[in-house]
């Protein structure tokens, strides 16, 4: 089913909940013309038992579960779309969806997940939308998504992701957008995104984000945006942005400690001026550093930066060849003072 397909379920969830729908002896309201049972906000602390077997989308989100067990969900064959939001969940016992060899959507946000077990993607490949945010997790590791190969929207939002192992990402090789916002990532190392060829939106905004790797973005050839704001970045290498391959990609970076100098304006200009990249917050990019520049924008010093360099280093190669001839002369003079000995 559609992503469209889910808002138009959802929506229709609200709009049926009052007609049209009767409540089972689950405490859920079910609609059979519609093929969803709604159990929101129904202080279940378990997946109830009895939900129809046609039933398509299931919404249990606002409720208390803190677990889900193995089993929870068997003969829901017909199930496309998942929705446990906002509930209490802390751990995922192994194999939990083993049964919906259909899901398409999966909704687990705003729970407190710390981990994922390593057989979580297993039984998944068809799942095309899947949302963890606003959880816990700590880490990714290399096997937890591994079997999503058909995975379109991954958003990892707003957890405590200090470590993403290179490799966790490489089974997803259909994924178009991935939102990993409002985690403690501090650095993108080389290969972390070597199988997504396919991503179109990389959202990395308010990490501790300090070090990009020279080729981890070059795989991205068909990266429309990358966000990296809020993060400490105090300065970049235009190679990095070199590598990727694209048609057009706009970046966002501002709110990062600039250290603003000539070589970063030289790597903003560079960006400027290869047409398929475009810094669309350039005017934005507020310097940190030196203090002589600290609160002014990098596009409001212009060309100053590398032509107060170019001065010093002027400045400073007079001065050395000033002091060379200085010394010449006065060895010379010494020379010609020397008294001649018979």
């Amino acid at each position: 089913m559609p992503a469209t397909g889910c808002v138009i379920l959802c929506v229709t969830l609200l709009l049926t909940s009052a007609s049209g729908m009767e409540p089972s002896r689950d405490r859920c309201l079910r609609s059979e013309s519609l093929d969803l049972a709604d159990c929101r906000f129904r202080g279940l602390v378990r997946v109830p038992p009895g939900v129809p077997h046609g039933v398509r989308l299931l919404d249990l989100s606002g409720n208390r579960l803190t677990d889900v067990r193995s089993g929870s969900f068997v003969g829901l064959w017909s199930l496309r779309i998942l929705l446990m939001s906002n509930n209490s969940i802390r751990t995922l016992q192994p194999r939990f969806l083993s049964s919906l060899q259909f899901l398409e959507t999966l909704d687990l946000s705003f729970n407190q997940l710390d981990l994922l077990p390593r057989d979580f993607s297993r039984s998944l490949t068809p799942l095309q939308e899947l949302r963890l945010d606003h959880n816990l997790l700590r880490r990714l590791d290399s096997a937890s998504l591994g079997d999503l190969e058909n995975l379109r929207k991954l958003d990892l939002s707003h957890n405590r992701i200090r470590t993403v192992d290179v490799g966790a990402f490489d089974g997803l090789s259909k994924l178009v957008l991935l939102s990993l916002e409002g985690n403690r990532l501090s650095a993108l190392p080389d290969g972390l995104f070597k199988r997504l060829r396919s991503l179109e939106v990389l959202l990395l905004s308010h990490n501790y984000i300090s070090v990009i790797g020279t080729e981890v973005l070059a795989p991205l050839r068909s990266l429309t945006l990358l966000a990296l704001q809020g993060n400490r970045l105090q300065t970049v290498r235009f190679k990095t942005f070199q590598r990727l391959q694209t048609t057009t990609t706009s970046l966002l970076m501002s709110s990062n400690p600039w250290t603003c100098d000539c070589d970063l304006q030289r790597v903003f200009d560079k960006i400027r001026r290869v047409r398929r990249l475009r810094a669309y917050d350039y005017s934005d990019i507020v310097c940190q550093a030196p203090e002589q520049h600290a609160g002014r924008s990098l596009a409001s010093l212009d060309a100053q930066l590398c032509v107060a360099e170019t001065a010093s280093l002027l400045v400073i190669t007079v001065t050395v060849m000033l002091t060379v001839i200085g010394a010449l002369v006065k060895a010379e003079n010494n020379r010609k003072n020397k008294p001649v000995t018979a």
